[in-house]
């Protein structure tokens, strides 16, 4: 083979990995933009209480498949973007904030970094692989992470709305009526939401894992 065949063998391999690259980022795109809506929607369909306390129609799951999908990075700057989102669904929240601080830890806490840690799911595929245990510690830590946010802002600023009781249960102080408001609607999207990733990742688990991505086109 000439130098000059293997000149143009090597310009079409790197014009096809091109090639194969783009159509993958425009498919994460893609598939994030859907993703995000699909979340968006099912965020809509709430039980629960006020000020952004309930239990939603597994709204958050869609974010946990683009992060498990395209890898961490990725699912962080996606669920950014839907944290983004809820804010603007939740604006007229920060208007309960008595000073200025207040309400920029509404949305730090209650909608910036509370929506955007889903995105960091993926990282447990290191210590588990592309399992479904890694999806199921993903869910649960990432979670837990969104109810701590919702804590620390129900004991700073949501504390001057506390009720002495609380579906049925004792709020003696700020810090019981913080657990119990958000624990409850945070532990039912926990079990909820593990329960249908599990259910869909025995028969969609390669979709979770990505493996479709990749396939020779």
């Amino acid at each position: 083979m000439s130098k000059s065949q293997q000149a143009n063998k090597k310009s079409s391999t790197m014009t096809r990995q091109a090639y194969r690259k783009r159509r993958l980022q425009i498919r994460m795109l893609t598939e994030s933009a859907v993703m995000i809506a699909l979340a968006t929607v099912l965020s809509l369909i709430e039980i629960g209480g006020a000020y952004g306390g309930g239990v939603t129609l597994v709204s958050m799951l869609p974010i946990i498949v683009i992060s498990h999908r395209w890898g961490w990075k990725h699912g962080v700057l996606t669920a950014a973007v839907y944290s983004v989102i809820q804010l603007l669904i939740g604006l007229k929240n920060v208007g309960y904030a008595t000073t200025f601080a207040q309400a920029v830890g509404v949305v730090v806490l209650d909608y910036l970094a509370a929506f955007t840690v889903l995105g960091l799911s993926s990282l447990f595929e290191k210590p588990f692989g592309r399992t479904n245990k890694a999806v199921f510690w993903g869910i649960l830590t990432t979670f837990s992470v969104r109810f701590l946010c919702h804590f620390i802002s129900g004991v700073w600023i949501w504390g001057s709305y506390m009720e002495n009781v609380y579906l049925g249960i004792p709020t003696p102080n700020v810090w019981v009526y913080s657990l119990v408001y958000n624990g409850w609607y945070m532990l039912l999207e926990i079990i909820i939401t593990e329960s249908v990733a599990t259910i869909l990742y025995q028969t969609l688990g390669k979709y979770f894992r990505g493996e479709d991505l990749y396939r020779r086109q």
